[in-house]
């Protein structure tokens, strides 16, 4: 299903024999949101349901036939006083009717526990009724799921998106031709600010960053997974020792990538040890609103990370406020290399790093279109006309995350997605 995220695309031959393909991955798996998955699961806890009324009755049911085999001698005794009494009416004097009544009080408890065999008994037959409809349903998804059982199917959906993972990192690089329509995950914060997941560590590791605000904010909120993002809870907070000016962060393995308020200082600080591990000075980079995208909020640097590695966007005097793309050493924040692109900064509505090629849109607003591409491996440029759906009609961060393949943003005031098409070209060798 589209809103699922899967896009299906035709592959063709090149006449040198080449495979051309596009695959895009989906933001979640489908297995969890199946409806077959959902019904399995109500089935489930109703069968844990039925086994602890089971045991409830079991156990009652025990209880109370251990008391009627005790009163089962008492009834006998009665029995045979209430047989010579009505024979005999002599023989029941006062002495004799007291015991009487002494033996029939120790019956009053009885009444009770018969009540409670016959809601036993109900229950019994509702249970059976439960079992029943529980069997059917079992057979109806088993012939829906043909031969496999539902383990199986799930370990075969877990092993197919396994091999999809291989193959787009088998793929490696590719020139971006198209972008998904927006999937919303969250609306939360202000009309400005940031989120992200680590663009390196392994997939398992899904925690989320959120830093709400564009200038003079501290306070980053790490949530342990996507899921309680969406829900709100379940964080821990990190409080920054400098604080943080624009949304061009960047969290590249375990540390957050920003620049520090009110100068051209990019700061890494670690999370595990909550501590910066290095700053250094962009030299010439312009801060404060000098040199911003066209939204404002002191966007003037801006850290991303692709298939290379670290990289930042920024501009300086020298260059006439066009934008500067560079390398950086992640460990030390050293420049490696530059790049002049030619493109003003301030004309740039926001702009990503996909493959060593910096793409950036036109504007910030609704109509925006992703308009202007720069190769670093050529040092060459082309104007692009690519589709860029702004639903929320405010975007004021916007990165991509090169481990899920998908843009992050930040659109007024919603936390949104996009899957992204790469154009490759191969060859084949071997099963992916």
């Amino acid at each position: 299903s589209p809103d699922e995220g899967w896009q299906v695309y035709t592959s063709a031959q090149a006449p040198d024999g080449k495979c051309l393909c596009t695959a895009v991955i989906p933001v979640q798996g489908t297995c969890s949101r199946d409806l077959r998955s959902h019904q399995l699961r109500q089935l489930m806890e109703k069968v844990q349901n039925i086994s602890q009324s089971m045991e409830v009755l079991d156990l009652r049911t025990y209880r109370d036939l251990q008391y009627v085999r005790n009163t089962e001698t008492l009834m006998r005794g009665l029995d045979s006083r209430l047989k010579v009494a009505t024979e005999s009416q002599k023989s029941l004097n006062a002495r004799s009717f007291q015991e009487l009544q002494e033996r029939m009080s120790e019956l009053r408890p009885l009444p009770p526990v018969l009540e409670q065999f016959r809601a036993d008994s109900r229950l019994i037959g509702h249970l059976r009724a439960e079992v029943r409809n529980l069997s059917g349903s079992l057979r109806l998804i088993q012939h829906q799921m043909g031969a496999y059982d539902y383990e199986e199917l799930q370990q075969r959906v877990l092993l197919l998106e396994s091999r999809l993972h291989s193959c787009l990192q088998r793929l490696g690089c590719g020139k971006l031709t198209g972008v998904s329509h927006p999937i919303t995950i969250r609306a939360s914060g202000s009309r400005f600010g940031s989120w992200m997941t680590d663009t390196m560590t392994p997939s398992a590791d899904s925690r989320v960053w959120y830093m709400d605000g564009y200038y003079k904010g501290r306070r980053v909120l790490e949530f342990r997974t996507l899921n309680d993002f969406v829900t709100g809870q379940n964080f821990v907070q990190h409080l920054l020792p400098h604080p943080w000016a624009g949304t061009g962060h960047v969290v590249f393995n375990g540390s957050l990538y920003y620049n520090k308020y009110q100068s051209n200082v990019a700061v890494k600080y670690h999370f595990r040890s909550r501590s910066v591990l290095v700053q250094r000075s962009l030299s010439g980079a312009g801060y404060n609103n000098t040199f911003p995208y066209s939204w404002g909020g002191f966007s003037d640097i801006d850290f991303m990370v692709d298939e290379n590695g670290l990289w930042v966007v920024y501009t300086t005097n020298q260059n006439a406020g066009n934008i500067v793309v560079s390398r950086v050493d992640p460990q030390t924040l050293e420049v490696l290399r530059s790049w002049d692109t030619g493109y003003p900064k301030r004309s740039a509505g926001e702009s990503f790093m996909i493959c060593g090629t910096l793409y950036v849109t036109n504007s910030h607003l609704a109509g925006a279109k992703i308009y202007f591409a720069y190769y670093t491996n050529t040092s060459s440029y082309e104007y692009t006309d690519i589709p860029f759906h702004n639903q929320y009609s405010h975007i004021s961060m916007l990165d991509y995350n090169p481990r899920e393949r998908v843009l992050y943003t930040w659109n007024n005031g919603h936390q949104v997605i996009y899957n992204v098409t790469l154009f490759h070209v191969i060859k084949t060798s071997g099963e992916l």
